[in-house]
């Protein structure tokens, strides 16, 4: 058969009429510059799927949730507690307060972690600060997520397998046996559950379970608030104390150290930026959004839960609300209510773990081996540090007594600064290097924090070596 056709030069190329409402008629699709590469060395087994843009990341909500799980963990489990040291009055107004001063700082932490384009909490310290100061911050974000992670080890061995004064699940599923040793359970949950997530090397692939961890403090507030609406009714609570106990040195003590233990619950600042830099176009404007949803459910979830819990348990309210969850509540289903609180807890705890372990690992690398390729590129050193950290949390929480311990000492210190320390002094320090500067307000508001802090680490500190030397008397 004759062909008349021509062979068609490398040089050359094809004019294509597009139609498609999407183009400009009669658009030329031009050679590149480039196109010296001959045609047998394209690969076309490495070439992509789905040309054009990637758009991944994360959504407002999603950051929502990844955010809103970094701040309710174990923290909610102590404050009920404080409700019994501060009174309702006093307590809902430091929950409320603590939460705008929370926001306010987050707000700041981003608008000038964006001016200095930094991409962790360390580089905006680092930008502000100096080197010393990014490596004190690295350490607080170290101490302060270890001690929450251990937390979160020792209310999940108080919850299944009990402890001195109260009665764990195992023991009243099965009885006393080897499946209820405190250490061995904290050890498969560790293992089976746990090291699975914290694998993960982005904290947008947590999106999905941070939002069922939310959902599983949200079904613990309204249990817990629904039990306490049916007992007030009936008239089987009594009477709250409102405001504090100023009558005894004891009652003085528990002042001082309760303070801390509030401004704990709010402590996020270390996972911003992580969560910033995956967010779908991101913005300030849009991370603003972000932290303010997630300050109005927390201040809603901890309220709740700070009120529900005193008005069940009173003057018996324990250091870690869960494990006054072992009895008879005074209502009918008594028993069903209470392994669905503990149980749905635990299972909330499990999913919140990995969001703290995340920037913990991040800090920890970037502590240790700084100027090395990220995390996400190296699988192997990812693994090998998480192994290395779930080893050391699984020791911590078998040698720390119980939660309020270990609130005590982060609160006051690691805590106090990450949140409010940190954040006030970059804010204070970057606006006079030019770039958004603060309004007078925002100047006030810095200060104020600034001193809070300071005034709640020494107070709070002293009140906790205090009460350590009043015992060993």
């Amino acid at each position: 058969m004759d062909i008349n056709y021509s062979a068609i030069t490398k040089d050359s190329f094809v004019e294509l009429q597009v139609k498609d409402d999407n183009f400009r008629d009669n658009e030329q699709l031009k050679p590149n510059s480039n196109d010296d590469l001959e045609a047998d060395d394209i690969d076309l087994d490495n070439l992509p799927l789905i040309f054009g843009q990637n758009k991944s990341g994360s959504g407002v909500y999603g950051a929502v949730f990844n955010l809103t799980t970094t701040i309710i963990g174990a923290g909610i489990m102590a404050l009920p507690a404080t409700m019994k040291v501060l009174g309702l009055v006093v307590g809902v107004v430091l929950i409320f307060l603590m939460g705008v001063l929370s926001e306010i700082s987050v707000e700041l932490l981003v608008r000038f972690s964006v001016q200095c384009k930094a991409a962790s909490y360390g580089e905006v310290v680092q930008a502000a600060l100096g080197k010393t100061a990014k490596i004190l911050s690295e350490l607080c974000i170290i101490v302060n997520n270890a001690g929450v992670l251990v937390v979160y080890l020792i209310i999940t061995g108080d919850v299944l397998s009990g402890s001195i004064r109260h009665t764990g699940v195992f023991d009243q599923w099965l009885g006393h046996g080897m499946w209820d040793h405190r250490k061995l359970v904290i050890l498969i949950i560790l293992v089976v559950f746990l090291a699975p997530l914290c694998a993960m090397d982005k904290i947008d692939s947590l999106s999905m379970s941070s939002a069922a961890s939310v959902a599983l403090a949200v079904v613990f507030v309204v249990v817990a608030f629904t039990i306490a609406f049916i007992k007030l009714v009936e008239g089987k609570i009594e009477a709250p104390r409102m405001t504090p106990d100023f009558g005894s040195k004891r009652a003085i003590l528990d002042l001082l150290v309760v303070i801390p233990i509030m401004s704990n619950a709010y402590v996020c600042h270390f996972n911003v930026q992580p969560i910033y830099n995956e967010l779908e176009g991101r913005s300030p404007q849009k991370m603003n959004r972000v932290s303010r949803i997630t300050s109005v459910i927390c201040v809603l979830v901890y309220a709740s839960t700070a009120i529900a819990g005193y008005l069940l348990f009173g003057k018996d309210t324990e250091s870690d609300i869960l494990t006054n969850f072992d009895k008879d509540l005074g209502i009918r289903f008594s028993t069903a209510l209470n392994y669905i609180v503990r149980v749905g807890y635990v299972f909330h705890l499990v999913l919140v773990f990995p969001v703290i372990h995340f920037s913990l690992r991040q800090t920890v690398d970037a502590l240790l081996f700084e100027g090395s390729a990220p995390l996400t590129e190296s699988r192997k050193r990812c693994l090998a540090l998480t192994a290395v950290l779930l080893a050391l949390l699984y020791f911590g929480s078998t040698v720390i007594p119980n939660i309020w311990t270990a609130f005590k000492f982060t609160g006051a210190t690691t805590a106090v600064s990450l949140g409010y320390t940190f954040p006030s002094l970059i804010a204070l320090r970057l606006s006079k290097e030019g770039g958004s500067g603060l309004s007078v307000r925002e100047k006030i508001l810095s200060w104020f924090m600034l001193i809070l802090a300071i005034i709640v680490s020494i107070v709070g500190v002293g009140g906790n070596i205090y009460s350590m030397s009043s015992k060993g008397d």
